[in-house]
């Protein structure tokens, strides 16, 4: 990856690969056991936060793919019913294929790999079947001219009963040109010991591993469109879907509607009828039911907004309670505030949050007027329907039903402007 940061912790749709890889896990499996390298710490706490019941392994020395496998031997050990095998750069394995691997070992198979057909198998091992068993994975270098004909591709992820698991993995030795213990050796070893082995397949996107930044980026785009497809196909309109990024785990409703040039970032919720129109960025806010975001608006994390609210252009939210009906239409900051139902927020208004060491909360009630361009210095309390002057500084608290002015008095000197420009015309003649 040419990254400082482990290949595993780069993201796509705003969550980790490994992140990706234990979501499905953790909808699938009842257990997980992550292997990791010494001095990964930054992977186990990444692997702690996507999975807190996930339990970590070292494997000291890489020596192949069983190896790894038998890192976590602890876990083994305790007899689980069967054993997924998957890898943390390959994220976009869906739920519903690890429970297709397991569906074979139910009916007493005891290992099943999963398999696709790439536009192009160079590189890739063959998947050797007679008669629907699968007998061997050849890689391509070992491949005699007729395997590599093989179009079905070893992905990598593999299955075994949890009964014989441990047994055959036991049993995979060392003896190739790497001196590597292969989990590739697994499936001869069960036929070895009288055990059937089979092949399930998958989509070549499905199985994409990832090692470059181009990879990445192609991964990104295939989840993109997996996420916008779910949308569309739960009622959310999108005018120009391939402009519109979004996250994992963003979360939209029925009826809502977005518009081209549009960022989700983690941890978004819209609700049914919203409308998010173009060129917004949103991140870790929740958006009420009918609400309005937008143009060339920013949500940022701990923004909530209620129902019927509308953030207009170049407006930005953080860390707000934004109550029902609550218009804020244009150039305003709103950060560490809570502003009431029905309230009017003027052009050009800015809650003054942070004094240079700590964050201070600005509290607006209820169906208040805050006129353009007015500062709220906070810590301040506005009560509910209190008109706010344009142009104003507010410092201390105002009132309910009160009028604040807190700006400098206008002073209006007739002739002023006319006599500087006659002087600065005869100074200019002076120096010519």
């Amino acid at each position: 990856m040419r990254a400082s940061r482990p290949k595993v912790l780069h993201a796509i749709g705003g969550r980790t690969l490994l992140g990706h890889v234990l979501a499905t896990v953790g909808e699938t499996a009842g257990r997980a056991a992550v292997v990791i390298g010494p001095g990964q710490t930054r992977v186990a706490e990444a692997a702690r936060a996507a999975l807190p019941e996930a339990a970590i392994f070292v494997q000291a020395e890489r020596r192949g793919t069983a190896h790894a496998v038998l890192a976590a031997r602890a876990a083994l050990i305790e007899g689980p019913d069967d054993v997924l095998v998957v890898f943390a750069d390959t994220p976009l394995v869906r739920p519903q294929t690890l429970a297709r691997l397991r569906e074979p070992l139910a009916a007493g198979k005891a290992v099943v790999v999963l398999g696709f057909r790439p536009a192009d198998p160079t590189g890739y091992g063959r998947l050797i079947e007679r008669d629907g068993v699968l007998v061997a994975i050849r890689e391509e270098k070992d491949a005699s001219p007729d395997q590599r004909a093989i179009t079905l591709c070893n992905a990598g992820l593999m299955a075994l009963r949890g009964d014989v698991a441990l047994a055959i993995l036991d049993r995979v030795d060392d003896r190739n040109a790497k001196g590597e213990f292969y989990l590739t050796d697994a499936v001869a070893i069960a036929h070895q010991m009288g055990l059937d082995a089979v092949a399930i397949e998958t989509e070549e996107d499905e199985v994409r591993g990832i090692n470059s930044q181009a990879q990445l980026a192609e991964a990104e785009a295939v989840l993109q469109q997996r996420l916008r497809q779910a949308a569309m196909d739960a009622g959310v309109t999108m005018v120009a879907p391939q402009t519109v990024h979004l996250a994992a785990d963003t979360r939209l409703g029925r009826d809502v509607t977005i518009e081209p040039y549009v960022v989700f970032g983690p941890g978004v919720t819209v609700e049914e009828g919203a409308t998010i129109r173009s060129f917004s960025h949103l991140e870790g806010a929740h958006v009420g039911k009918g609400a309005t975001v937008g143009p060339y608006a920013r949500l940022r994390p701990g923004a909530r907004l209620g129902p019927d609210v509308r953030i207009g252009n170049f407006v930005e939210v953080k860390q707000a309670d934004i109550g029902a009906g609550v218009r804020a239409n244009h150039l305003s900051y709103i950060g560490d505030s809570r502003v009431g139902a029905g309230t009017n927020i003027g052009a050009g208004t800015i809650t003054c949050n942070y004094d240079g060491h700590n964050k201070h909360v600005t509290d607006i009630g209820e169906r208040a007027f805050i006129g353009s361009n007015s500062a709220l210095v906070a810590p301040v309390k506005i009560g509910d329907g209190a008109y706010v002057g344009s142009g104003s500084v507010i410092t201390r608290d105002v009132p309910a039903d009160s009028l604040a002015i807190g700006r400098g008095q206008q002073v209006v000197k007739q002739g002023w402007a006319a006599r500087l420009r006659a002087l600065a015309s005869t100074s200019k003649k002076k120096a010519e």
